[in-house]
């Protein structure tokens, strides 16, 4: 089941997780200490980038009945929307450009190109999301109230179709972050009083989201395929397959950074008096990386360094490539795992957890405590120790690595 001792599972001590947080307070001020000209540079080229791609794109659909035309103007739309998601959007409502006091990239002021408003988000992502990551009961991003993700959560037989569901989810994702603040089975459970202030407040987050989305539709699905006149349907058609690629592209980097072997969920046990350090370890402990290029790390807006992002959230992504080398350093010295793996086999595993998950436990193999998925401080524990024969630690991961090679063993002689 989910981790409810982070230090043991770990095998550290109190004292390790305090110098680990120390460690990352260090590289967090050094980082604040350094931002200038250069950073506020990259962001006002990236937008400039941005917004060229999304013209360009709109100018070329004019000819969209036309099917190179319509191939070129839907690409540059797409990889339009896909960077103002990621690089822009996200990242700037995380308060990483906030520092600038620039109005114009302000987390503050800050709409992005999505039918999700930006207030809900704020609270569902940026507070709830990074400060209870991967918390059974607190994180609603544990596959989105929509997904089974881990054995914590109990099986019914909904959970059957839910390939279909992130088929769908993947299509539409930014209407699923659009109503994940309303909380909708929620409220349909507590049947509120019309006169409640929690069923006043519901309405006037509802009333929020149906705006934002009809301000959203009325833009890609009616005012700019009009503009283009006899080119209206195929406009349209360019306009939605430009989004549902946004959709697809970024619930894929999300998945991955989530979902995959590796990012460990934990009980809500694990937050009760949790330290700075405590945090910072359940972050490296429940995130997981997409190793790449630089275009690729563009593309998906930095959070291809999904661990260091969760460990500092509000620090300019363009500084995630180099902090993420100061933090493999640190897991290396504290033999803690830092998972990462190529986007097709992130997301491989992701997927084969969600078809995995939707069967019941009694279909699947592993331990509750020791699946690819989810692990728990049951399947080993205590702190580290060192090898007598290197001087090197031997912790999680060295832990880690030799259940895999117990269970290679146990499976081999099944065969024979």
């Amino acid at each position: 089941m989910a981790i409810s001792d982070v230090k043991e599972y770990a095998h550290l001590t109190p004292e390790d997780v305090e110098a680990i947080g120390a460690e990352l307070d260090s590289i967090r001020r050094e980082i604040e200490a350094s931002r200038g000209e250069r950073d506020a540079k990259y962001i006002r080229n990236v937008i400039r980038l941005q917004r060229a791609l999304e013209i360009s794109g709109r100018v070329v659909l004019f000819a969209s009945f036309l099917p190179p035309a319509w191939l070129a103007g839907t690409a540059l739309l797409s990889t339009a929307k896909i960077i103002e998601n990621m690089e822009i959007g996200h990242n700037v409502m995380h308060g990483q450009w906030d520092w600038m006091n620039d109005p114009e990239v302000h987390s503050s002021t800050w709409e992005w190109d999505n039918v999700g408003p930006s207030e809900h988000w704020k609270i569902t992502h940026n507070f709830l999301h990074h400060k209870y990551t991967n918390v059974l009961g607190m994180d609603d991003d544990i596959g989105y109230g929509l997904l089974r993700v881990t054995r914590d959560q109990r099986w019914s037989p909904f959970y059957l179709g839910q390939p279909v569901y992130n088929l769908l989810l993947q299509m539409f994702f930014e209407y699923g972050v659009a109503i994940q603040h309303l909380e909708l089975g929620k409220v349909a459970k507590k049947k509120w009083p019309a006169d409640s202030p929690e069923r006043k407040q519901f309405e006037a987050d509802r009333r929020l989201v149906l705006k934002k989305v009809g301000k959203q539709v009325a833009k890609d699905y009616l005012i700019f395929p009009l503009l283009t006149g006899p080119a209206f349907f195929s406009t349209l058609t360019a306009n939605i397959t430009a989004n549902v690629v946004r959709n697809v592209w970024t619930n894929a980097v999300i998945f991955c950074g989530h979902f995959p072997d590796g990012a460990e969920k934990f009980t809500k046990a694990d937050i009760d008096g949790e330290t700075q350090g405590q945090w910072y370890l359940r972050q490296m402990l429940g995130s997981a990386n997409i190793s790449g290029g630089p275009l690729l790390h563009f593309m998906t807006g930095n959070l291809s360094h999904q661990i260091e992002h969760h460990l500092f959230p509000d620090l300019p992504s363009n500084r995630l490539a180099a902090i993420a080398v100061r933090v493999r350093e640190l897991c290396d010295k504290y033999d803690l795992p830092y998972t990462t793996g190529s986007l097709p086999v992130q997301y491989a595993k992701s997927w084969r957890t969600i078809i995995k998950l939707s069967l019941p436990n009694k279909y699947l193999r592993r331990s509750a405590d020791d699946a690819p998925e989810t692990r728990s401080e049951r399947v080993f524990g205590g702190a580290a120790t060192i090898d007598p024969a290197t001087g090197r630690r031997r912790g999680l991961r060295t832990a880690l690595q030799e259940g895999r090679r117990r269970i290679a063993r146990r499976a081999a002689a099944a065969v024979a």
